[in-house]
């Protein structure tokens, strides 16, 4: 038996995201079926729907937050009436080390995306957020923390988890001189999350109009990497840098900035590395990259969020808007985040 779900998906790479409806698989065991009430609109959706997409019709959507609406038989993380929120894994092995670890996102045999991937049990493709329910491992659901706005927790689940593990990884915290490349959806929640946890936090922009922005989310300081003196002034000063840009730039600028022993860590997914390795060489620097966390440090990262009060800066959208924001994302028009009220499609029929 299955359930017909009411979904927006690309049809073709490239193309608009229209209304679409699908045959859902029942949920199992350890399974919780969660009715979305807000998703975020993430770099990723933009991927999938162009070069990164493998099956098509393709439902995005992997940062959303919604009530559980039924849960498998031996479900014990989660009852009907939770609130909960969902990001880039609905299911792993379980079993290899970094799942053990709570490092599902590492998983040996590769964990299973929550849209356009295979489902481990053979029930065909994922499907993301971009619809009315989706279904998930119970591991995968977590509990939205209580008096934070759920609309701008959604964006947590993978644009804040993906700046949250490596600021952890790489001890981010008083001390520490932290260097955030970009202002987006990624870049101010890596400001706000870098200086909760007590770093010194620099930002840097491009745009002079965003030099106040940075201010207020908590930078303590904003470079324009435009300008050649400032960043001159910037040489061996950074414990780690953390680059949330999506699109090739030169990162041999930014990797001078880096004391030594220093961290750059691309975590905005550009196609390709543009940097001088002698820069690398000298003061023995790094460059490493970063993705959302696994389950343990997805749930530590909502912990922190509640308890300094961290969410997302969004912009509310309805159904109807998906391809408008998906065309101002690519464009960088949006403070900072885009995210769906999937709600509104119910309510107007």
């Amino acid at each position: 038996m299955t359930t017909t779900i009411s979904a927006y998906a690309a049809f073709e790479r490239g193309g608009p995201v229209r209304p679409w409806t699908y045959e859902q698989r029942d949920a199992r065991e350890h399974d919780v079926r969660v009715e979305v009430a807000y998703c975020g609109i993430c770099h990723t959706d933009l991927h999938s729907i162009g070069p990164w997409g493998r099956s098509f019709p393709l439902v995005p959507g992997h940062e959303l937050v919604g009530r559980v609406t039924e849960t498998g038989s031996a479900v014990t993380a989660h009852r009907v009436g939770d609130l909960v929120a969902v990001g880039p894994v609905v299911d792993s092995c379980g079993q290899c080390p970094p799942c053990v670890a709570g490092q599902e996102t590492m998983c040996f045999t590769v964990a299973t995306a929550t849209y356009d991937a295979e489902d481990r049990q053979g029930d065909g493709p994922t499907r993301g957020g971009f619809a009315e329910q989706v279904i998930v491992h119970e591991r995968f659901a977590y509990r939205v923390p209580d008096g934070l706005d759920p609309a701008a927790v959604a964006p947590l689940l993978c644009a804040g988890s993906t700046v949250f593990t490596p600021l952890r990884h790489w001890g981010a915290g008083p001390g520490k001189t932290v260097g955030v490349i970009g202002i987006g959806g990624l870049g101010h929640l890596g400001v706000k999350f870098a200086r909760a946890l007590g770093a010194h936090v620099v930002a840097f922009t491009t745009s002079a109009a965003k030099v106040e922005d940075a201010l207020a989310l908590g930078a303590h300081d904003v470079v324009l990497s435009s300008d050649p003196e400032r960043m001159a002034a910037q040489a061996n000063r950074f414990d780690l840098l953390l680059d949330t840009v999506p699109a090739v730039h030169p990162m041999t600028p930014y990797m001078l900035t880096l004391a030594p022993g220093g961290t750059l860590c691309s975590v905005g997914l550009p196609a390709s590395f543009d940097v001088a390795p002698f820069a690398m060489v000298v003061g023995r620097r790094s460059l490493a990259t970063g993705g959302a966390g696994g389950t343990a440090e997805t749930r530590e990262m909502l912990d922190f969020s509640a308890e300094h009060r961290i969410t997302a800066d969004i912009e509310i959208i309805g159904p109807d808007d998906i391809n408008a924001g998906l065309k101002r994302l690519e464009a960088n028009d949006v403070k900072y985040r885009f995210v769906i009220d999937m709600a509104r499609t119910r309510s107007e029929h």
